[in-house]
C-alpha cells in the first residue's frame, strides 16, 4: 500500500537552510522504510500563501457550488492544501525557529488549514480533530532557543494545533544549539533520525 508523506518546509534560507537538510533526511528515511512512497512537497517560503482575510473567510465557507468566481480563486489554495494533508500518513515539517515561534508562512499554512467543520468541529464535548490516523515529524532548529525551555514558543505551539486537528501522534527531530555547537547540534539531530520508527 502507498505510504503518502506531505513534505513541509518553511525556512527563508534556500538550500543552506539546516531544517530542510532535516526534512529531507527524513522523507529519505520514510522512503527507505516504504517501497511504496509518495512525496508531496510544500516550499511555504516560496509558495507565498498570503495571510487570510474576510474575503478569504466568506470564500472557504461558502459551499463550493455556491461560491463566484473570485471566491473560487480565494479557496482554491487552501482547499488544495486541506487535501494534501487529509491525503497523507505522514506530515514532515521544518520548523526553523524565527524570534522565538514558527516562520510566519508557517503560521499562514496552518492557517489555511484550520477550519471549522473541514479539520476539526466543535462537539458538546469540545473540539475534535478531523484529521485522524496521521503521523507528524517536526524537525526543530534554532541557533540557541532550547527546544521545549520557556522562551521556546514555536514547538509547543506547532504540538498543540496538530493535535487540535487530530494528528496527536507527533515526533520531534531537534537541531537547537545552532550558534552554539552547530556540528553536535546536528551530529545528534541526523542520529534521531536514523533511529526513528518506520
Amino acid at each position: 500500500m502507498t505510504h503518502k508523506v506531505l513534505h513541509i518546509d518553511s525556512a527563508i534560507t534556500a538550500d543552506n537552510s539546516v531544517s530542510k537538510g532535516l526534512t529531507r533526511a527524513i522523507v529519505e528515511k520514510l522512503q527507505s522504510s516504504h517501497a511504496d512512497t509518495e512525496v508531496t512537497y510544500r516550499d511555504l517560503a516560496a509558495t507565498h500563501l498570503g495571510q487570510i482575510d474576510g474575503a478569504w473567510l466568506a470564500a472557504v465557507n461558502t459551499p463550493a457550488d455556491a461560491r463566484t468566481a473570485d471566491q473560487n480563486d480565494a479557496a482554491d489554495l487552501a482547499d488544495t492544501l486541506v487535501a494534501e494533508l487529509k491525503e497523507a500518513d505522514t506530515v514532515v515539517i521544518g520548523l526553523p525557529v524565527y524570534n522565538f515561534s514558527a516562520p510566519s508562512q508557517l503560521k499562514a499554512w496552518i492557517d489555511h488549514v484550520a477550519r471549522a467543520g473541514v479539520t476539526f468541529s466543535y462537539t458538546e464535548n469540545g473540539p475534535e480533530g478531523l484529521i485522524k490516523n496521521t503521523r507528524a515529524i517536526i524537525a526543530y532548529t534554532s541557533g540557541g532557543t532550547a527546544f521545549g525551555s520557556d522562551y521556546d514558543f514555536a514547538s509547543g505551539y506547532l504540538r498543540h494545533v496538530l493535535g487540535f486537528i487530530g494528528i496527536t501522534d507527533v515526533q520531534f527531530v531537534v537541531a537547537d544549539k545552532g550558534a552554539i555547537d552547530a556540528e553536535a547540534s546536528l551530529k545528534a539531530a541526523n542520529a534521531h533520525i536514523a533511529e526513528l520508527a518506520a
